[in-house]
């Protein structure tokens, strides 16, 4: 299909951006645009002026910030995965990036665009907040942190203002002792997951000492695990962990559609979490 008719501006500063934002409440920011342009295309999504953050070279990249790692939101998906920090310090991000779409989207979608397009079934909002992530945002009035458990308020919906652009994400560095892995089920490489689990596991002495799990699409936003992560601590691998994860889809909200109904979702949820858990915790 062919998109409503919208006006194009492509700033050469943050400031420009911001006041190209503010000064229309229709306008729309543009990153990868690999979520943004489809809805254009199916008329799901009207702005009146788009916005295009790609000139802005503050926006991008990955950088070591003492004890935590800052995401550019403009830094595409092949280079976080590709980013030696974000492999030693943040591996869970590493991870889980790579599992996203297919090269091609890799190469052209953004960190941020994916955050602040607030999708559910996206895979990186869930570990973003599985870590505790912190969003920080930009407007003429200056600048404002948002925690990732604020920033998902609804189905494609976030914290974000009118008039305000992602800067990136700051993502702590957890340190030593911790294990990762993100676990998903999907019909093709390319299309959405239909459940996917990020975990985050520090053991000593043979037990689980903590764990953080973020949940994709068992929601309108992204969701902790909490009754999960509260029933491994000092679990041992085993019964325990497999009965610690049976409360996975507690407090979750699944939806139902062509590919899986709520019930299968929740049941995936269960499976999955324990799959993830017993990678990142190191068990066979």
């Amino acid at each position: 299909m062919i998109p409503a008719t919208f006006d194009y501006v492509r700033p050469g500063s943050l400031d420009e951006a911001c006041q190209a934002l503010a000064s229309d409440e229709d306008a729309k920011a543009l990153a990868g645009g690999q979520s943004l342009l489809p809805l254009l295309r199916l008329r799901l999504a009207y702005p009146s002026t788009l916005v295009d953050l790609g000139r802005l070279p503050e926006l991008t990249g990955v950088h070591d910030r003492g004890d935590h790692v800052f995401i550019g939101a403009m830094t595409t998906h092949d280079e976080v995965m590709r980013s030696s920090l974000v492999n030693s310090a943040c591996p869970l991000v590493a991870l889980t990036t790579a599992t996203v779409a297919d090269p091609a989207v890799r190469h052209r979608g953004t960190f941020g665009g994916s955050l602040a397009h607030a999708d559910p079934a996206a895979d990186l909002p869930a570990v973003v907040l599985a870590l505790d992530g912190v969003l920080v945002a930009r407007s003429a009035e200056g600048e404002r942190e948002i925690p990732a458990a604020e920033f998902f308020v609804d189905y494609l919906e976030s914290a974000l203002r009118p008039g305000e652009i992602l800067l990136g994400a700051r993502i702590p560095k957890l340190g030593d002792g911790w294990g990762y892995h993100y676990e998903k089920f999907h019909r093709t490489a390319q299309a959405w997951p239909i459940v996917g689990v990020a975990a985050a596991v520090r053991r000593s002495n043979g037990s689980i000492q903590e764990a953080r799990i973020g949940l994709t699409n068992m929601g309108p936003t992204p969701l902790r695990a909490r009754a999960v992560e509260s029933a491994l601590q000092g679990a041992e691998l085993g019964d325990q962990v497999r009965q610690a994860c049976e409360q996975a889809a507690e407090g979750t909200s699944p939806s139902g559609d062509l590919h899986a109904q709520p019930d299968y979702r929740r049941h995936l949820a269960r499976v999955l979490t324990h799959r993830a858990i017993r990678t990142a915790a190191g068990s066979p």
